[in-house]
């Protein structure tokens, strides 16, 4: 599962990817600073079960403190899209290529409006950061569009005369966007297509296909950045008015990026999406630090209740995604061999069911499945038991 951040260029992406990964990376302030993409691991958080076991757990992977659980993600931050990148301007039609992966997108804007439609510096407040919003949907859903098109008359008509089912010829074609058959399915009776005339399909009705697999397929959260400038928090309920389907979330990228280095560095106690911080030694900061944390705290923490970085990947991952985070372990053992508590913990679609968690573990658990047991109430379940947040599940399988 991977995580897309993507805008126009100069808004902050490179410095939201950052917060979220500590990875080194070029940060700059100037449009198209990064033109590769960069890849990482960025954490999502969640209330760890260790505590109900009365234990310390040891994850392998991520790391735990405070009773939070910080499982990884993949993540992916391409290079600032422009007005008709779809078209290939600013090297478009590559940074959107690289998001063909992504299961969810965040859309870091400057919602201060400090730049213009191409990334440029201005003015604080006297760009509509509105633009920004409507732009990149135009974007994605003509860039799906084109991948629908290209060759679309001689794929309907060839689909007509084979006589192949549409949404089957159409979901293989479209599966390097994480397009599937249901997914063709469902919108062919949602927009009343004939599946049985593909060729006949007009350009509107691709269009229309072409924006509900983009929102099936890249759900997106708005990370309102810069939200440390006046403006910015009016700018953010106008938006919430403005556009009431999307997911709005106020932001600095800055200020997590800052305690997050700030904790690495051993200067105070930070937990990403908290409210606040713990000062470890005043000695060992200087009056510039001083004044930047006690900005952060009242500028920041006080009035939005945390920076917005972990909770903007929170809500990608646990809400718009749905995903749930499941821990393998066993009724009367929660170590494994070398003695780690709950050491692993694995993010499931939703709709996961006891099976699906075996085959996660390994084929073998999968295909030699014989039940499965609820490790909390101390209970046997079917294959088909599903599974909720925080389960701690042991699977038993055949030889």
């Amino acid at each position: 599962m991977q995580v897309g951040i993507v805008g126009k260029a100069n808004v902050g992406k490179s410095t939201f990817f950052k917060a979220s990964t500590l990875a080194d990376i070029l940060i700059a302030n100037y449009p198209f600073a990064t033109i590769n993409p960069n890849e990482g691991v960025g954490f999502v958080k969640i209330n760890c079960v260790d505590k109900e076991f009365g234990k310390q757990c040891n994850p392998r992977m991520g790391y735990c403190t405070k009773g939070k659980r910080f499982i990884p993600v993949q993540m992916i931050d391409v290079a600032g899209l422009v007005p008709g990148a779809h078209e290939g301007k600013g090297m478009g039609n590559q940074f959107l290529d690289d998001l063909r992966q992504a299961d969810v997108l965040v859309h870091v804007i400057d919602a201060a409006g400090t730049t213009n439609e191409k990334g440029e510096p201005i003015t604080p407040g006297s760009y509509d950061p509105a633009n920004d919003v409507k732009f990149l949907e135009v974007e994605l859903d003509m860039w799906y569009l084109g991948i629908i098109k290209k060759g679309w008359e001689k794929f309907a008509r060839t689909v007509v005369q084979e006589k192949k089912e549409i949404q089957i010829a159409l979901g293989k074609q479209l599966s390097g966007l994480k397009v599937t058959e249901d997914m063709i399915e469902a919108a062919i009776e949602e927009l009343k297509l004939d599946k049985e005339k593909p060729h006949q399909w007009n350009e509107e009705q691709l269009k229309e296909l072409a924006v509900y697999l983009r929102k099936k397929t890249k759900p997106m959260i708005i990370a309102c950045n810069k939200m440390d400038l006046s403006v910015a928090k009016s700018n953010i309920e106008r938006l919430k008015k403005e556009f009431p389907g999307r997911k709005f979330v106020p932001c600095s990228a800055e200020s997590e990026l800052a305690l997050k280095e700030a904790s690495k560095a051993g200067l105070i106690q930070y937990v990403p999406g908290e409210n606040k911080f713990i000062i470890i030694d005043e000695n060992k900061l200087n009056e510039k630090q001083k004044k930047a944390l006690e900005f952060i705290q009242k500028n920041i923490l006080d009035l939005f209740g945390s920076t917005g970085v972990q909770q903007v990947l929170d809500t990608a991952v646990f809400d718009l995604l749905g995903y749930i985070a499941i821990y393998p372990g066993g009724i009367n053992k929660l170590e494994d061999k070398d003695g780690n508590v709950l050491p692993d913990c694995f993010l499931m679609p939703p709709g996961s069911s006891a099976l699906d968690f075996a085959y996660k573990l390994h084929t073998d658990f999968g295909k030699n499945f014989i039940c499965a047991k609820d490790v909390k109430i101390k209970r046997t379940v079917g294959k088909e038991h599903p599974l909720k947040q925080g389960d701690v599940i042991e699977i038993v399988a055949g030889k």
